[in-house]
């Protein structure tokens, strides 16, 4: 694909390094001489100092040979305001524009449901823009799964929550620890596949990731990625050797639009469901659920907001405070402030005094291998969920998402097999490939559930797959879908 990105900030440049190692042509826009030249020591792909929402310096850098368009300026306005002029021109291109007003992502997307019936038809996106992309609602969305499923790590869901992938540790003296993954079904009746695995070096404490043969051999400190069905993970939790207790007390600390957003998806708009998970055995939710924020202000909305929560406007970091509230005995903490660096030392201070997992907001996975090094259960990248959205955008319409494990390592991709494949009528014993994927769901047309796939399983056109490749490895993502 040949793709256009306006900004070339953290995140443009991350981008384009995904996009540039699956082979695709990058165009890369700035308006920053400095910001330019620094992409232009990082990055193997064409520069242009120029103001992205101009029109003829779009086409100059060949806008109109690319397929889509990504806008990542500083200032949502231009953002929205470029897509729009593109679209005008160019209306078969796809744009992608990041947003952090949140007024903007809301009110947008609210027209859009409540104008769906004109949308079905010929009528054009608004503003243009295809997708709309909020980093912050990405950031919340991916946390609140975390809790959802009991902050024990990592987690990817599929379907309707039916499978997910768990990074387990294998804890030491534990059923795993010193067994060899061929021998790993012996322990259990449960049907399981394990997506990859992390090997750490006991001296230096650094992870090696890789996708695990039967040879591999699972040792204290170790992580791996387990998919299984959501009703099994708790026995594989235990195999692993970790304890597994229901979530009475959560902190969230931060009261600002993520920490806003999460508390709204936990207490309001999930009260059937996630509540009734979360606070098993409790009576009053404003005991067992709190708010913390230094801010006055940000604290006075959230009391107005969330009145069945308690609201303390206080410095988590004040020992005092700690110790007067009993936030050790929680059983979770969420650091969601944007401080990132703040939430990694306050989630791991919290856990050496006493709470039983904590969940914390950081820039980006570099610093969620660091978060979980210092003993943080759940580390989400801000940055990196909203990468992992744009790509699952950006992959064509037979691609329907990508998510990043292992600090980035390795993409599950979720795909339809087209026609066009050269796999269709194969099984899944002839295609296969060690050590360069590994198929790890199969939904079939007119089917609502996932199965995991076997040896014998044919692939057939319309196929709804799920795999794990090495992040940015085109060739096998070619094998299983078109990219356009």
């Amino acid at each position: 694909m040949n793709i256009m990105i306006i900004g070339a900030g953290f995140t443009g440049i991350q981008l384009a390094k995904r996009l540039i190692n699956e082979k695709n042509n990058v165009t890369l826009i700035d308006n920053d001489e400095e910001t330019i030249r620094h992409a232009g020591n990082r990055l193997d792909c064409k520069l242009f100092k120029a103001d992205g929402n101009n029109l003829e310096n779009l086409e100059e850098a060949g806008i109109d040979k690319a397929d889509a368009l990504v806008t990542l300026t500083e200032s949502d306005e231009i953002n929205m305001i470029t897509c729009s002029l593109v679209d005008a021109v160019y209306p078969n291109l796809l744009k992608i524009a990041r947003v952090r007003n949140y007024a903007y992502y809301v009110n947008t997307n609210a027209a859009a449901l409540h104008h769906a019936e004109t949308f079905l038809g010929k009528h054009r996106p608004l503003y243009g823009i295809d997708y709309m992309i909020h980093p912050d609602v990405e950031a919340a969305e991916a946390i609140v799964k975390a809790v959802e499923h009991g902050a024990i790590s990592d987690v990817v869901t599929f379907g309707n929550d039916e499978f997910e992938i768990t990074a387990l540790r294998i804890e030491k003296d534990s059923r795993l620890d010193g067994i060899s993954l061929k021998n790993i079904r012996s322990l259990s009746d449960k049907k399981f596949i394990i997506a990859y695995a992390e090997t750490v070096d006991t001296k230096t404490g650094t992870f090696t990731s890789c996708l695990p043969s039967g040879e591999t051999v699972l040792h204290a400190g170790d992580r791996i990625g387990v998919l299984a069905e959501k009703s099994d993970i708790k026995e594989l939790l235990e195999l692993c050797g970790t304890k597994v207790d229901a979530i009475k007390k959560i902190a969230l600390v931060g009261a600002g639009r993520i920490g806003t957003i999460i508390a709204d998806h936990i207490i309001e708009k999930d009260r059937t469901s996630v509540i009734k998970k979360l606070f098993a055995g409790t009576k009053k939710l404003s005991q067992d659920f709190v708010i913390i924020d230094s801010d006055q202000t940000l604290c006075k909305a959230a009391s107005e907001r969330f009145p069945s929560a308690k609201v303390f406007c206080a410095d988590v970091t004040d020992e005092g405070f700690i110790q007067e509230e009993g936030l050790d005995k929680f059983n979770l903490v969420i650091c969601a402030t944007h401080n990132h660096e703040m939430n990694m030392v306050v989630s791991a201070y919290l856990e050496s005094l006493g709470v039983e997992k904590t969940v914390a907001l950081v820039a980006h996975s570099a610093f969620g291998d660091i978060a979980r090094k210092l003993g943080v259960d759940v580390a989400v990248p801000v940055r990196d969920t909203l990468v992992d959205s744009i790509m699952s955008h950006l992959h064509g319409k037979s691609v329907t998402g990508i998510h990043t494990v292992s600090n980035g390592a390795f993409e599950i991709v979720e795909c339809d097999l087209p026609s066009s494949s050269k796999l269709v009528g194969k099984t899944l014993k002839e295609i296969a490939d060690p050590g360069n994927y590994l198929m790890l769901l199969v939904k079939k047309p007119g089917n609502d559930s996932y199965e995991l796939p076997v040896g014998n399983t044919v692939l057939n056109t319309g196929d709804h797959l799920v795999l794990i490749e090495q992040t940015g490895d085109r060739k096998v993502l070619e094998k299983f879908s078109r990219i356009d």
